[in-house]
């Protein structure tokens, strides 16, 4: 079992990697396509509820198969200065994952904005705040407070599915697994100890959150004394 989690451990850097990237970009998509379902520009806000939609409603799986398998079959865009990218396993994987957490992120952001009580927002208006300074010092606030248990439980899920990524030949922690248990056949220990690394990485992503949701909500706990 020592063993077993020596090697696994090799691709918990990219697991942890892939996460942080997708994330990361997916969370910019997400506040792309947020300004845009938001837009006045009627075709804007149909494009940007449509990759809410496309993207929520089908698998990731698939996902990961029609852009690593489906975008070579374009001729433009194999003659284009993204083939060298587009080409490689490891930038489908995260183009995948970075589009699929977009669309859930989206959706987090509307229903974050939209559960700040009105009557906070009307209070601060009446104290002469408007446009950034509004948003900046009532409404993001507010919104990330609700949002954040949220969007923990989104980054909980992309860590578990930085696991498809080994579907396209990625050696992170499930494709060393399956590495593993095709070499040896130890079917029940290695996916224990695969299983092992993913429950400590996501306790670890939790209670990171926990302690941040804490820190946030530390002046109400005041006010309750």
């Amino acid at each position: 079992m020592s063993e077993v989690l020596q090697q696994l451990l090799a691709g918990l850097p990219l697991t942890i990697q892939l996460t942080a990237i997708s994330l990361a970009a997916g969370f910019v998509l997400a506040a792309v396509v947020f300004g845009a379902t938001n837009s006045s520009v009627p075709p804007l806000r149909w494009l940007a509820l449509l990759h809410i939609e496309l993207f929520r409603g089908t698998p990731l799986l698939l996902q990961i198969f029609l852009i690593y398998y489906g975008l070579g079959q374009i001729p433009l865009l194999r003659h284009s200065v993204l083939w060298p990218f587009l080409r490689e396993p490891y930038w489908c994987a995260i183009v995948a994952l970075a589009l699929n957490t977009s669309a859930y992120t989206a959706e987090i952001i509307r229903g974050a904005i939209q559960a700040v009580p009105q009557g906070e927002i009307e209070a601060a208006r009446a104290c002469g705040m408007s446009g950034l300074i509004l948003r900046r010092r009532i409404i993001w606030p507010i919104a990330l407070r609700q949002g954040l248990p949220v969007y923990g439980s989104e980054v909980i899920q992309m860590i578990k599915a930085t696991s498809l990524a080994s579907i396209v030949t990625l050696n992170e922690v499930t494709g060393i697994t399956y590495k593993l248990v095709s070499s040896t056949y130890r079917v029940v220990e290695i996916f224990a100890v695969a299983g092992a690394i993913y429950l400590a990485l996501n306790f670890l992503v939790s209670a990171g959150f926990m302690l941040i949701e804490r820190s946030l909500h530390a002046h109400l706990a005041h006010r309750r004394a």
